[in-house]
């Protein structure tokens, strides 16, 4: 018997190690599992965190395009608008040089400086 007693603890202790080896590796499964499920929890943050910036980056990109264009057409509008006043005056200058009933500049000139000291101006 005594031989039969050492071999049945040896198969009993050989037995409790298998079974703790197999639960020790469910249990590192399980711990790898719950991380991949982690990662791929984080993954998708990150997916999507992404996409956000992108759309605040192309909101951005179109707000910049739109503020050149009205730039531009600003800086256009107020070049057409000097060359309007460019002609206004070399009109008005060739008018007063062919209206016989126009005064000299010099006259003009004191005339207005007059109408400034009374407080007074032409528009």
């Amino acid at each position: 018997m005594t031989g039969l007693v050492i071999a049945l603890i040896v198969l009993g202790g050989i037995a409790l190690i298998f079974v703790i080896a197999v639960a020790l590796i469910q249990g590192r499964r399980r711990t790898l599992d719950r991380r991949r499920e982690q990662a791929g929890e984080h993954r998708e943050l990150a997916r999507r965190s992404e996409l956000e910036a992108e759309q605040r980056q192309a909101e951005a990109d179109e707000r910049a395009a739109r503020a050149k264009r009205e730039a531009a057409l600003a800086e256009q509008r107020a070049a057409e608008a000097d060359q309007a006043r460019s002609e206004a005056a070399a009109n008005a200058e060739r008018a007063d040089s062919i209206d016989p009933d126009a005064d000299d500049p010099a006259d003009r000139d004191e005339r207005d400086r007059s109408d400034q000291d009374a407080g007074w101006t032409r528009r």
